[in-house]
């Protein structure tokens, strides 16, 4: 067995938070990253996806049940809600809040690598989410670190 590095950017548009719930943008990166693993040939080691973004973050949650993105939105928007007085608008009411929430979450994730496959649990999928209100192009770099 060699070791192997192999580092891919995906870019994901985010959609625009026009929800009756006003739930800000979560999006599905799992299948996507998954073939970025499979790509990279690597059977065991560590799968790290970092956004390069302030206003957006990455979380690994159930993929189940839609309710629990429901909640994660609800929570958030009480945490950090766009109708508070913020410094720092210069993009919009959504600007200051979406950093907050970047804040508090994640802006990396890392997942083992097991028999050439994401090391995700049965309910888990690996989630952009998107704390703007607008869509906006994301970019996530993938980096593999592994054996094959």
């Amino acid at each position: 067995m060699s070791a192997r590095f192999h580092q891919e950017t995906l870019v994901v548009g985010t959609r625009s938070n026009t929800s009756s719930k006003g739930r800000h943008a979560f999006v599905d990166v799992t299948d996507e990253v998954a073939r970025v693993v499979s790509r990279s040939g690597a059977t065991r080691g560590l799968c790290t996806i970092f956004i390069q973004h302030t206003s957006a973050s990455l979380v690994i949650q159930e993929n189940a049940d839609p309710r629990v993105l429901d909640d994660l939105d609800q929570w958030m928007a009480r945490v950090a809600p766009e109708s508070a007085v913020y410094s720092h608008d210069d993009e919009g009411p959504d600007d200051m809040p979406g950093h907050l929430r970047a804040a508090i979450t994640k802006t990396s994730e890392t997942v083992p690598i097991t028999a050439g496959r994401l090391g995700l649990g049965t309910w888990q999928a690996i989630y952009l989410w998107e704390h703007r209100a607008g869509p906006h192009q994301r970019r996530l770099v993938v980096t593999i670190m592994g054996e094959s």
